[in-house]
This record gives C-alpha cells, sequence and structure tokens, in this order.
C-alpha cells in the first residue's frame, strides 16, 4: 500500500517565464525557493509553509485551454486565509475570476487562469 504524505509540488507548463513569474509572484505573493541547475528554464514557489511546492517549467508547445474559465478542468488549488480579501485583491489586480463563496464543496472557491490559461483555485474556509 501507498502511504501517502502529501503533494510535494504541482508542475506547469509556461511558455514565457518573466510573464508566469510577475503573475504568481506579483498577484499570488508566491516566494521562489532554490531549484536545481536543470538545462531548461523554470522556476520553483514555495505554497504555504508545510513544504508544498509549485514548479512552472518553460515548454515551448501549446496549452490544450482555448476557452475561459472552465471550474471542471484540470487544475490546482491553493488554501487562501480570507475569501473576501482575495476576492478583492484579484478585482484590484483586474484578474478575471469566478468566485463562489457558497459552493457546495463546503468551502468558498475563487477559480482563475494563470497567463498560459492554467486553471488554478483558490479556496477559503466559509465564515
Amino acid at each position: 500500500m501507498v502511504q501517502h504524505e502529501g503533494i510535494h509540488h504541482v508542475s506547469l507548463i509556461v511558455t514565457d517565464l518573466q510573464r508566469a513569474k510577475a503573475f504568481y509572484e506579483e498577484v499570488l505573493g508566491l516566494k521562489t525557493i532554490e531549484r536545481p541547475p536543470f538545462d531548461f528554464p523554470g522556476e520553483w514557489y514555495a505554497v504555504g509553509d508545510t513544504g508544498q511546492q509549485l514548479h512552472l517549467i518553460v515548454h515551448n508547445g501549446e496549452t490544450k485551454r482555448t476557452g475561459g474559465i472552465d471550474t471542471r478542468d484540470g487544475h490546482f488549488a491553493i488554501r487562501v486565509r480570507d475569501f473576501d480579501e482575495t476576492v478583492d485583491w484579484l478585482r484590484r489586480k483586474g484578474i478575471e475570476h469566478t468566485a463562489n463563496r457558497d459552493s457546495v464543496t463546503g468551502f468558498a472557491q475563487i477559480f482563475l487562469l494563470d497567463p498560459d490559461r492554467n486553471v488554478i483555485e483558490l479556496n477559503a474556509a466559509k465564515k
């Protein structure tokens, strides 16, 4: 049997590293962490303070996503402390998103796309 300890990292394909870094650092507020000297560009980020990571990998292929935000598409989720504060921040930054305070999941959800159209969920405990 596989004994899980948690998710270590999620990797996403990006086409423009500087544009992606601006989004993940300036919009989502993630902090960079040390990355091994691979022979291809990318960036690693800490997600929270429990050791979980997000890895960006530069790839010149095209993404498969062409439409808008689809909450049932493949995505990863980051838990945020405050739903309203996060929605307000995204609005001030001009980031298109879909927010649902009363999701049937039992927690509030916000969905958005990064510059390469990767779907991201930000969720918060209901108050």
